[in-house]
């Protein structure tokens, strides 16, 4: 095998790694682009990897195998409104209430990492074994939308042709959610929500429906990402720690990415590359726990870098973690 093979499979592996990241990271910056810090995002895919492989796995079930295109749907809406309702859980506590936005996504990283867990220990005894789906969804879920033809370019083909359906969809999220954030005027809005709450709602602008809208939103894309990690890195089966940090590694890439959607989708694939480079690139004296924190560490990098430039373009929402009391206007 060639440099280049290698060089060519580590990035295929990297995209298939990095792809539940890029819907974790994606969910993230839209809610932080509301001024909202959801810490919960470890939770929300928890939920999101449970009930979205039970939706598939009980509609094969009960009316048999559905089509592709009816599975990935399934397996998208029930991550998608599982997310969306621990957001809806998370918005009314910050938002309405007014608590602190930290203590509530840790809390809901705990209480959606339990719910995920119980939910899927409970199909698992309920199947008597392992709770997975027939082969035929699994070429589904892990093959390419696009046709051999392209695929079988030499280098190009798998690279650019041979990904699941979920990293085509995931681009196409990131491509929109920039365009909305950067070319609409609900997106500027949103944007000023999360910049100046007292200035936005003396403009007008609902405060409140804009975070819960993109906080809602923005934990459903994330819950997304659950899913994605469970149909195609574990393989369609439920496993318990299956999950375990990616959520986390989510919330450090939307530091790394300064908050931008299209800077999530190469970040995505670097984070993938640096998940399993201790598979790739084994050093004897280097322990495997190093290879783990490396994404980590980049992102405490790529902060200090940021901080020190003082570019408003490359720092968070100046009330991003901060309730608005509208009183105090």
């Amino acid at each position: 095998m060639t440099a280049i093979d290698t060089l060519v499979l580590l990035l295929i592996a990297a995209i298939t790694y990095g792809t539940p990241l890029l819907y974790g990271t994606l969910g993230e910056i839209l809610t932080e682009k509301s001024g909202n810090l959801n810490l919960g995002v470890e939770g929300i895919m928890f939920m999101g990897g449970a009930f979205g492989l039970g939706g598939v796995y009980y509609c094969e079930k009960l009316l048999g195998t559905p089509s592709g295109i009816a599975a990935v749907g399934i397996a998208l809406l029930c991550a998608f409104l599982a997310g969306a309702l621990a957001s809806l859980i998370f918005s009314f506590i910050t938002t309405t209430l007014r608590a602190n936005q930290n203590v509530t996504g840790l809390a809901l990283a705990i209480f959606g990492t339990g719910v995920g867990q119980f939910a899927g220990e409970m199909m698992r005894v309920r199947a008597g074994g392992y709770v997975t789906v027939s082969n035929e969804l699994k070429a589904v879920f892990t093959g390419s939308p696009f046709p051999q033809f392209l695929k079988d370019i030499p280098y190009v083909g798998q690279l650019l042709f041979g990904n699941s359906h979920f990293f085509y969809i995931g681009v196409l999220f990131a491509v929109l959610m920039h365009l909305f954030l950067k070319k609409t005027r609900r997106g500027l809005y949103l944007r000023a929500v999360g910049e100046n709450p007292a200035t936005a709602d003396s403009a007008g602008i609902s405060v409140t429906r804009y975070k819960y809208l993109a906080t809602v939103i923005g934990g459903g894309i994330s819950a997304i990402g659950g899913v994605v990690y469970i149909v195609t890195t574990a393989g369609c089966t439920w496993n318990n720690e299956g999950l375990s940090g990616v959520g986390w590694l989510a919330v450090a890439l939307v530091i790394f990415c300064l908050w931008r959607p299209l800077s999530a989708l190469w970040g995505s694939v670097l984070f993938g590359a640096l998940m399993i480079l201790y598979m790739r690139l084994q050093i004897a004296f280097i322990p495997t726990e190093l290879y783990k924190i490396l994404p980590y560490v980049v992102t405490v990098v790529v902060l200090i870098l940021s901080s020190l430039r003082n570019n408003k373009e490359k720092q968070p929402p100046e009330g991003l973690g901060l309730a608005y009391f509208r009183e105090d206007r």
